[in-house]
């Protein structure tokens, strides 16, 4: 349970409310959560964009925006080198869209998952050095690219680095280096994205150019940067990096571009996902993201590219199309692989027998391993990684739990590895098949150091109490300011205790695999012999709690989330139930 259900958090919470003006359960929530002044709840609630980060406290920031600068005078040709995750290819369209307003001459080059892997190599610098590029700006990657950078260098082509991955004290020798995990950079963004990073250095770059003339002197328009912020909300959610500080800014009003759907891309992106009007991190997360991810399983991984940068409608409706059909195929592959996965993770043991999670197998698709990955932190919660085997070599992906840094378990494995990156909470990886089993059992050294069998146990964290009385419309609708939710920043839980059901149905699982959902109308409980003829009552549903046994006018607690539930144009409350106990 969260800190936000004592007597302390009761006052200090109702203080805050009261200086906010929001509800007592919101001041409660607010205060369990570490806000503990006005000035930063109204920060919290009321994002602006001036309350962004000064760019060039991004350390290699002058040097960066000093080479591209001086590519654009001299009419140099530009490559963008981008990855083929959302994070990767939102960074490229973002560089190639607005240094083409600002008169470059840009291109850009996305690797082929399957036969180039991650990140830079030296074949493509080699590409890029005979379409004729003499900068390489990367997008997402490169920041582990030393071999890379020195292959460019003697090709004549200088690099600017920008990423967000965990960097290590061996920095290859770009230009420069934009990345807030390197040692020394103190930007208060440390948990950018890498089309956040962009964003900063296309700020800087627009500040330096306004300031040398090159707007005035009607070279181009100066461009609107926050239009691009549709592009940075698609990046930062997608790649589950937390949705606070700098992030939570960018992402407020990146939905509100992505809402406005001004870009072809996005509206065909939108079209196929049958989205319309308001656009939610969960949107982006469940159903954006994963059509533009679907490229990496494409012959042309540049897919999701081109369909940012198109401004055709007619070209983008085919685009989005294609990466929807891509989709659904790679919702097939995965729901095949994830079942196999949990078969084979199952048979590893408990917690106290098994701390991480490493299965792999022949026949699996690179392309969906990390979201294979996930799911087996969800239903096991413990650190997973997922690997794909083909010709002798595997490569797979991995996710992580809280207390476990999985990059740096991964440098202490390094010795069985032929390549790795990430960050804390997810990585990547190569290595021969032959290493698997000693590579696990290294792994599995890292997680009894640092994980105990307790933390393996799935925890539900509550903010705070409510009284029936203070659920409703009113503090739902006070909560959408809390939004956007997601890694960081995750939709508050409540609990309430001494409530009565109502009513109690039983919905079957549409697919037939789980124990199906509980719907219940929840009203307040009340003592013997006083009349319930006036209490309120919630609507609730427990998705997959169906096998929970509770009979009408069963007293209990419930642990739920405040939902407004739209049909028909009709808004309702509804109570996303996580947990029960009678």
């Amino acid at each position: 349970m969260g800190d936000g259900t004592g007597s302390e958090a009761t006052a200090q919470g109702a203080r805050l409310a009261a200086m906010a003006g929001v509800p007592a359960a919101v001041g409660r929530l607010l205060w369990a959560r570490g806000y503990r002044d006005a000035e930063a709840v109204q920060r919290f609630l009321e994002p602006r964009l001036d309350q962004l980060p000064d760019p060039f406290g991004l350390k290699g920031i002058e040097p960066a925006v000093e080479r591209i600068r001086r590519a654009l005078t001299s009419g140099e040709k530009i490559s963008v080198y981008g990855d083929y995750d959302v994070d990767g290819v939102t960074s490229t369209v973002l560089l190639v869209s607005v240094l083409r307003k600002l008169g470059g001459t840009v291109d850009f080059y996305v690797p082929q998952r399957l036969t180039e892997g991650y990140g830079l190599n030296t074949q493509a610098m080699e590409k890029l050095a005979a379409r004729g590029t003499r900068l390489v700006v990367s997008a997402d990657c490169g920041v582990t690219a030393v071999a890379e950078v020195e292959a460019a260098a003697r090709l004549g082509m200088d690099v600017v680095v920008i990423d967000h991955h965990t960097a290590s004290q061996d920095l290859p020798k770009a230009v420069a280096i934009l990345n807030p995990h390197q040692p020394g950079c103190t930007f208060p963004g440390r948990e950018l994205a890498a089309v956040g990073v962009a964003f900063f250095l296309i700020a800087a770059l627009r500040k330096r150019l306004r300031e040398a003339g090159w707007f005035a002197s009607g070279k181009c328009a100066e461009p609107n940067l926050r239009e691009q912020l549709d592009l940075v909300a698609l990046g930062t959610i997608a790649d589950v990096v937390p949705l606070t500080g700098p992030n939570r800014i960018l992402v407020h009003f990146g939905l509100r571009e992505l809402a406005k759907g001004a870009r072809p891309g996005v509206l065909a992106l939108k079209s196929v996902a049958q989205l319309a009007g308001e656009i939610t991190a969960g949107d982006v997360g469940f159903k954006l993201g994963p059509r533009i991810n679907a490229a990496g399983r494409l012959d042309d991984a540049s897919v999701g590219v081109r369909l940012l940068l198109s401004e055709d409608l007619r070209e983008a409706r085919a685009l989005a199309e294609q990466l929807d059909r891509a989709n659904a195929e790679r919702q097939e592959l995965q729901a095949r692989i994830v079942t196999e996965a949990i078969e084979m993770a199952a048979l590893l043991g408990t917690p106290e027998q098994r701390r991480s999670i490493v299965v792999s197998s022949t026949g699996w698709h690179a392309g969906v391993v990390g979201i294979v990955a996930a799911r087996l932190v969800e239903k096991f919660h413990r650190p997973a990684l997922v690997l794909a085997e083909e010709d002798g070599v595997a490569k797979g992906s991995g996710r992580s739990v809280e207390g476990f840094h999985l990059y740096d378990a991964l440098a202490r494995c390094s010795r069985h590895l032929t390549r790795f990156g990430g960050h804390k909470h997810a990585a990547g990886v190569t290595l021969e098949t032959s290493s698997i089993a000693a590579f696990s059992q290294a792994l599995e050294a890292e997680a009894r150091s640092k994980l105990e069998a307790a933390q393996l146990s799935p925890r539900l964290r509550i903010d705070t109490g409510l009284s029936p009385a203070e659920i409703g419309m009113g503090l739902a609708e006070q909560l959408r300011r809390l939004a956007p939710f997601g890694a960081g920043n995750p939709e508050p839980v409540f609990i309430c205790s001494e409530l009565t059901a109502h009513e109690v149905r039983l919905l079957p699982d549409k697919k037939g695999a789980g124990p199906g959902h509980l719907k219940l109308k929840l009203g307040e409980a009340r003592g013997p012999g006083v009349a319930e003829v006036d209490s309120p009552e919630f609507d609730a549903i427990g998705f997959s709690l169906g096998g929970t046994s509770l009979p009408v006018g069963a007293r209990l607690d419930a642990a739920f989330q405040l939902s407004i539930d739209s049909w028909n144009g009709a808004q309702r409350l509804q109570l996303k139930l996580k947990d029960l106990k009678t």
